[in-house]
């Protein structure tokens, strides 16, 4: 069984820095793409970041040029570098991974446990 394990998550004030981290074990496989969705109350939870095995990265239009996604394949661990957070950052963030398809073609979705980020001014 996959277990995708978050610990960085904290309170800061506007402006600072926060840095998330998820380890991923239980798998014999390598994780195809990790990543980072939020959620705050009442809203649906959002895509953050993605990277894939090979380095690949995705941002929400919403982090770019503040977050900065990284991952240690070898380690099945992936970062979320947050800077210059806003009170608009303040969630629950989760960690994401999905397995590569298996020879039926399936794939699966793991979530980690989340972790909290609160921004205050």
């Amino acid at each position: 069984q996959v277990q995708l394990v978050e610990s960085g998550g904290g309170s800061v004030q506007v402006g600072g820095s926060l840095r998330l981290s998820c380890a991923a074990s239980g798998s014999s496989f390598r994780l195809n793409v990790m990543g980072w969705y939020r959620q705050v109350p009442g809203k649906q939870r959002e895509l953050v970041a993605e990277v894939t095995s090979g380095g690949e990265t995705n941002y929400a239009d919403s982090v770019k040029g503040r977050f900065t996604i990284s991952r240690d394949n070898a380690k099945n661990t992936v970062y979320l570098t947050m800077n210059s957070l806003i009170p608009e950052d303040t969630a629950v963030y989760y960690c994401n991974g999905l397995s590569p398809p298996t020879s039926w073609g399936a794939v699966y979705k793991y979530w980690g446990q989340g972790t909290q980020v609160t921004v205050s001014s």
